[in-house]
C-alpha cells in the first residue's frame, strides 16, 4: 500500500478540449485535501491559460520511522476517506446511467490497445469515455482521442495508482452519456490500485500472455479484487512458452469466482465474449448504492 511504498503525488488532468486542470499535491501519500494539519492549499485560477492550479502542499508526517500502530491507522484513514470519495463517484456514475470499468495491469499488457479496439468496434452500440492513468505524458490520451472517444489524462507524478478524488476530478471534465461506458486505464501496477476504490461497476485485470503464468499467485490482491480477467495477446502463444493452463489455475485458486477471457486486440480473437461480458454488465439494473 502507498504508506508503505511511500510515493507522491504531482497530478496533470488534461481533458479533451486541451482544457488542463494542474493538482501539484507532493507527500508521502496523502489521506485527501485535508488530511493533516499542515496540509496547505493556495488557489489561484489562470482562465487564460485553461489551467486551475491548486497549489502545493506537503504533509507534515514521513512514514519512515514511525510506530506500526501510526502507519496502520494511516493506511484505515486513507482508505476509508478514499472509499467515502469512491461511493460518490459511485453514486454519480450510476444516476448517469453509466458503466465504469477500472482496468488495472502491470505496464506493456496492452491495456491502451485493447481499449482502442474496443472503442472503434463499440462505437455504433454505447458512447464512450475514458480516463487514462499514467506517471507522465498524453500519449494515451491522445491514442484514445484519436478514436473520437473523450478522454481524460490523469498524470500522477510519483503516484503509483489512480485514486477515488483524482477520478471525481476527471468525471468533472467528462459529460457522461446515458447508457454510456467509462473505461478508466489505471496506472500501470499490479499492487496498490487493488486497494482503491475508485466508484468503478467493476475491476478487469489484464494480463498478457508475454508475463509469466504465475502472476495471479505472486500478485494476489489484485485478481482477488477484479471481476474478469483479460488474458491478452494470446496470437503470440505459438512463440511463447506460457501455460495458459496453469494461469487459469492460478487465477481460479486466488479468486474462484473470477471470469476469465483470452482475447487479442490484434486479431480480434475473444473480443466478441469481451463485449457479451459488457453487454450483460450494462444491462443489469443500476441500484444506487446506499
Amino acid at each position: 500500500m502507498c504508506t508503505v511504498c511511500g510515493c507522491g503525488t504531482d497530478i496533470s488532468t488534461k481533458g479533451p478540449d486541451s482544457e488542463t486542470l494542474v493538482e501539484t499535491h507532493t507527500h508521502d501519500h496523502g489521506l485527501d485535501h485535508s488530511h493533516l494539519e499542515s496540509h496547505e492549499h493556495h488557489h489561484h485560477r489562470d482562465h487564460a491559460e485553461g489551467t486551475i492550479d491548486f497549489g502545493k502542499g506537503t504533509a507534515g508526517v514521513s512514514l519512515p520511522g514511525i510506530s506500526q500502530a501510526r502507519t496502520i491507522r494511516i493506511e484505515r484513514d486513507l482508505l476509508s476517506k478514499n472509499d467515502a470519495l469512491a461511493h460518490t463517484n459511485r453514486i454519480r456514475l450510476r444516476s448517469a446511467g453509466t458503466l465504469a470499468l477500472n482496468f488495472v495491469s502491470s505496464p506493456g499488457s496492452g491495456k491502451t490497445s485493447l481499449l482502442v479496439r474496443t472503442i472503434d468496434d463499440l462505437r455504433d452500440r454505447w458512447p464512450v469515455a475514458v480516463i487514462e492513468g499514467d506517471q507522465q505524458t498524453n500519449r494515451d490520451a491522445e491514442r484514445i482521442r484519436a478514436t473520437g472517444a473523450p478522454a481524460v489524462q490523469i498524470n500522477t507524478g510519483k503516484g503509483c495508482h489512480l485514486d477515488a478524488h483524482m477520478v471525481g476530478h476527471a468525471l468533472d471534465r467528462l459529460s457522461l452519456a446515458s447508457g454510456g461506458l467509462l473505461f478508466i486505464e489505471n496506472v500501470g501496477n499490479l499492487v496498490c490500485p487493488a486497494a482503491f476504490d475508485l466508484g468503478e461497476a467493476h475491476k478487469v485485470v489484464v494480463l498478457s500472455v508475454t508475463e509469466g503464468e504465475d502472476k495471479p499467485l505472486k500478485y494476489p490482491d489484485m485478481f482477488a479484487a477484479s471481476d474478469l480477467m483479460l488474458l491478452t495477446k494470446v496470437d503470440l502463444l505459438p512463440h511463447l512458452e506460457f501455460d495458459v493452463r496453469a494461469c487459469l489455475a492460478a487465477a481460479l485458486r486466488v479468486n474462484p469466482r473470477i471470469e476469465v477471457l483470452a482475447i487479442s486486440s490484434r486479431t480480434g480473437e475473444g473480443l466478441a465474449a469481451f463485449y457479451a461480458w459488457i453487454a450483460a454488465r450494462a444491462a443489469e439494473p443500476a441500484a444506487l448504492p446506499a
